[in-house]
């Protein structure tokens, strides 16, 4: 096992550096980097979140350019840097590093992300490292509690469905399920805003954050009840959309598992078909469920979140990584890509690993791999 793990992570290495390769390509051709952002804040076009750089056009102007209006027109390959004095443009593609080749400055930041430094964001001050580790508990929070609630309604409904497969309660939960499916959890999200955040009818729960104003000044008892007041959407909207696929895999693993010879004689040794149920088939029939939480988790928490975040306002992961798409605040873009790629990567390592300790015979040595 240990040489399988050991393999593992030696793939983690060129895995790894070929989705940053392939990201790092398709932005290059993405419209719209961070030059042209700054370039946009000094004609006074740019969108508030580009509101950052007003300090640095300063700084930039006050070293004795021409201002923007003042030079001849000239050809750049910038949109909207047609009239700047060359020495500007040259000197906000320093500011940023674009003033090195493509090549040079990927594999700059990869040293750089070898070492966990994943610089400084262009629109906030704060590094990188920082913003994650403070967006981070958001995330992580609507990741734990909905993976929770997503295998407590999952595993009970799939093993009843499995026990009364062909059932009008296998049927009509199967429609259900069929629709949770189909329906994306932004969509959830915004039929629950609707209904139950003044949207329309109700006005029971709050639209924006995770806690409310004064928090601090609230007691412990306060803070739990509040916490969950705001959270209750986000989840339900997640769990919604979430239960539907490990729903199915529970109810097919059991029925696969019922058909057994070994569940055949359990039951013809007069063993009563709870016992059969819960003390011979549900341990082989979990296997797979069990053995992959780490990926539902990682799943859950970096895919399903991200547009709940932002329809909710929830200032995490997702919303950070959004904010960074739109403003192409890119050390923000490949320094979260990086280190959630990794993370993902080790925990389906650890998914493996998960396998082998609840059944040993499974053995990943004797595979090729």
């Amino acid at each position: 096992m240990f040489a399988y793990i050991f393999r593992r992570l030696l793939l983690i290495i060129p895995t790894l550096f070929g989705i940053m390769l392939i990201n790092f390509i398709v932005i290059q051709f993405a419209p719209g980097g961070p030059v042209e952002q700054l370039i946009a804040e000094m004609r006074g076009t740019a969108s508030d979140a580009t509101s950052a750089f007003s300090g640095q056009q300063g700084d930039i102007q006050s070293s004795g350019q021409e201002s923007p209006g003042s030079s001849s027109n000239n050809t750049s390959k910038y949109r909207g840097a047609q009239g700047l004095d060359p020495s500007i443009i040259k000197e906000i593609e320093q500011q940023f590093g674009f003033d090195q080749p493509v090549h040079v400055r990927f594999f700059s930041m990869l040293k750089d992300y070898a070492r966990f430094d994943f610089g400084d964001s262009y629109f906030r001050d704060q590094s990188v490292l920082e913003l994650v580790l403070d967006k981070m508990p958001v995330s992580i929070s609507l990741g734990l509690w909905t993976t929770l609630f997503v295998y407590l309604i999952s595993i009970p409904l799939g093993i009843r469905k499995a026990v009364t497969d062909g059932s009008r309660f296998d049927i009509w939960t199967s429609g259900t399920i069929v629709v949770g499916y189909a329906i994306p959890s932004f969509l959830f999200a915004i039929l629950l805003i609707i209904l139950f955040a003044g949207g329309r009818y109700l006005d029971w729960f709050p639209l924006r954050g995770l806690t409310s104003s004064g928090w601090d000044e609230m007691g412990w008892g306060e803070r739990i009840v509040d916490y969950f007041w705001h959270i209750t959407l986000p989840v339900t909207a997640m769990v919604i959309s979430g239960f539907a696929s490990l729903t199915m895999l529970t109810k097919n693993s059991f029925l696969d598992q019922i058909n057994m010879q070994y569940v055949q004689t359990a039951r013809a040794k007069g063993l009563g078909e709870r016992q059969v149920l819960y003390g011979h088939v549900f341990r082989n029939a979990m296997l797979i469920v069990i053995a992959g939480f780490p990926s539902a988790f990682i799943g859950i928490l970096f895919t399903g979140s991200v547009l709940i975040e932002v329809i909710f306002s929830l200032d995490g992961l997702g919303l950070l990584g959004w904010e960074a798409t739109i403003n192409r605040d890119y050390p923000v873009m490949f320094g979260t890509l990086y280190f959630f790629t990794l993370l993902g990567l080790i925990l389906q390592l650890v998914g493996d690993v998960m396998y082998h300790i609840i059944d040993p015979r499974i053995d990943f040595e004797s595979r090729n791999f």
